[in-house]
């Protein structure tokens, strides 16, 4: 391992335990700031080490400084020759840095089930990639029984935000005049909801009071974080080995957002109308590669779209089966063409039909 990978190893294994100390402490005096602030950092040269390790640059050319946290995430998750991030880990790590912003830089009320989600989900990705990127297991770090102890740790995300919810309504009934305890207690809430969806940066006060105003309403929770709402907890394994991870709900995509998309961070959660993906008939693929119909669906056999999850799906709408390609489809087909003409593949389809004509 080259010596600047080793020693910012060891600086974030330092600071992943100073975390899981605070979190451990009794006395609650600085405990959640210091421990959001340090897992954050942890992860910031953990990332660092990885990239280093892996033969990246954690500077930019004649840079002074080292790449910022979103870069590194960017960096981890998209560099060919350094990827070993995915989107849903990339996830964790930039609600981290979001909490640990507004820990760093304003106020913070996060109850002991969020602290204790974000801080066990931590643990788990921090040993999942010491894992995978230097193939060392975490207990080599720190002794097992070092580890976030919670009394009644939450496993079910939904119950969770249910639970905040509520205590956050009683604050905001009127004549109780804890308006400012409420917004501090939504800004967690606010600030995992917008990181999910996508959104760099923290909730404003009119943000605040506009979800206040929202949850006050009876409006359900889900339809107000519905960024929150398309992830859940995963556990895996009790004490010691126990392993917690957010991950999004199946069949809701994870996108990497354009880099210097304003406002933006590295990945979102979209919630989409899988039609408007796999938008295009037979007639329509067709004319957007250029070819007649029968040609088209020779090329996708040829290629084995049909087969292919990201390139074409079957839908049922009433009674009548649709079939439908998305652009990626498109994309194969104009690439094998490339390399091979529409008579050539053509004439083998036909050879082919022939001969389970004859069979």
């Amino acid at each position: 391992m080259k010596r600047e990978a080793k020693l910012l190893l060891e600086k974030a294994s330092d600071s992943l335990i100073l975390a899981i100390e605070l979190f451990n402490r009794p006395n609650d005096r600085g405990r959640v700031s210091s421990t959001l602030i340090l897992l954050n950092h942890a992860f910031e040269m953990l990332l660092k080490a990885a990239i280093v390790h892996r033969g990246g640059r954690i500077r930019e050319r004649r840079g002074k400084d080292t790449i910022t946290f979103d870069v590194c995430v960017r960096r981890s998750l998209s560099d060919g020759r350094i990827k070993y991030l995915s989107e849903e880990q990339a996830l964790v790590l930039q609600t981290i840095n979001g909490l640990r912003d507004a820990a760093q830089h304003h106020l913070l009320d996060i109850s002991e089930g969020q602290l204790y989600v974000h801080m066990q989900s931590g643990v788990t990705l921090f040993r999942d990639l010491l894992k995978a990127v230097f193939d060392e297991d975490l207990a080599s770090r720190l002794p097992e029984r070092v580890l976030p102890v919670s009394t009644s740790p939450p496993t079910d995300l939904a119950a969770l935000f249910d639970s905040e919810v509520e205590e956050i309504k009683k604050l905001l009934r009127p004549r109780r005049r804890r308006q400012v305890e409420a917004l501090a207690r939504l800004r967690p809430l606010a600030i995992l909801d917008a990181t999910i969806r996508g959104e760099k940066g923290q909730p404003s006060e009119s943000d605040l009071r506009r979800l206040g105003r929202e949850l006050s309403q009876s409006k359900p929770w889900v339809d107000v974080f519905r960024g929150a709402a398309a992830v859940e907890i995963a556990v895996d394994g009790t004490g010691p080995s126990l392993s917690l991870r957010i991950s999004k709900k199946e069949g809701i995509p994870i996108q990497e957002v354009p880099e210097g998309t304003p406002g933006a961070s590295v990945v979102a959660v979209r919630r989409i109308n899988e039609l408007d993906v796999y938008s295009l008939g037979a007639t329509k693929l067709a004319k957007k590669v250029g070819v007649s119909m029968p040609k088209v669906l020779a090329i996708v056999d040829h290629l084995g779209l049909r087969k292919d999850s990201e390139c074409y799906k079957e839908f049922k709408i009433g009674s009548q089966p649709l079939k439908r390609y998305s652009p990626k489809a498109i994309e194969k087909i104009k690439e094998v063409l490339r390399t091979q003409s529409v008579d050539e593949i053509w004439a083998k389809h036909k050879q082919k039909s022939k001969k389970k004509t004859k069979a």
